[in-house]
């Protein structure tokens, strides 16, 4: 009886990730953002435990492998792509765009494709065991769920446009699934030697987060990047 329900306890907490995915893509087509990012938070928070009770209660298998991937597009694919989406509405535009105002905000959904490349991907990539080839699409999620709430009254200014959002879509899109080594923070240790890079990490996130706030995330994943692009040799 004790196996029989254990071993569904992982995939129901990846249910669980995936029903808040549903719920901030609600709450992302509403224009609800602070809303929107607490249930992508909370996603990721079950995203973590999942693996983890998956290997405590030696219950891996193909289905929750291909569960938590499904899971993962709607958390940190299409919700954040639904944010961008009611954004687009919200941007000023550009002359130039005027005749294709209309259009425009279903390119933010390039995120949600590229996410699902990206994770599958990562599923058949042997080399992503300790570290990622290319943006892991929580980090992704992060950076357009806390830069919308924490930066929207400067999005939406006269300052912005919908082509810097556009071209920001592309970029972070790419990044997704990008040849490039982002390192994992995963401790094995917690000596210096082995962890370096990711204490490095963690002591620039600090004052970001006390200084940017909720917008800090955002920079963290861009900080994220840049560390990862600049030490990838050492990955």
């Amino acid at each position: 009886m004790a196996n029989c329900i254990t071993r569904h306890i992982p995939n129901t907490v990846t249910c669980c990730n995936l029903f808040c995915g549903c719920i901030a893509s609600i709450m992302g087509f509403q224009a609800k953002y602070e809303m929107a990012i607490l249930f992508i938070i909370l996603g990721a928070v079950f995203d973590f435990f999942d693996g983890m009770l998956a290997r405590l209660f030696h219950v891996s298998g193909p289905l929750g492998k291909e569960l938590d991937s499904l899971a993962d597009d709607i958390t940190f694919g299409f919700a954040p792509s639904v944010i961008v989406y009611s954004l687009f509405k919200e941007v000023q535009y550009p002359d130039i765009l005027t005749p294709f105002t209309e259009y425009i905000p279903y390119t933010a959904f390039i995120i949600a494709v590229f996410s699902a490349l990206r994770l599958g991907k990562f599923n058949i990539d042997t080399r992503q065991s300790t570290s990622f080839i290319g943006m892991p699409t929580p980090a992704n999620a992060l950076f357009w769920g806390s830069l919308v709430v924490g930066g929207h009254d400067f999005l939406v200014s006269e300052s912005f446009n919908a082509i810097y959002l556009l071209i920001l879509v592309l970029i972070m899109s790419y990044l997704l699934v990008a040849e490039i080594p982002m390192f994992s923070l995963k401790f094995k240790n917690l000596t210096w030697s082995d962890n370096k890079i990711s204490y490095i990490f963690l002591l620039v996130c600090i004052p970001l987060l006390i200084f940017l706030q909720i917008s800090g995330f955002a920079a963290i994943i861009l900080w994220y990047i840049f560390l990862s692009a600049i030490t990838k040799k050492k990955v």
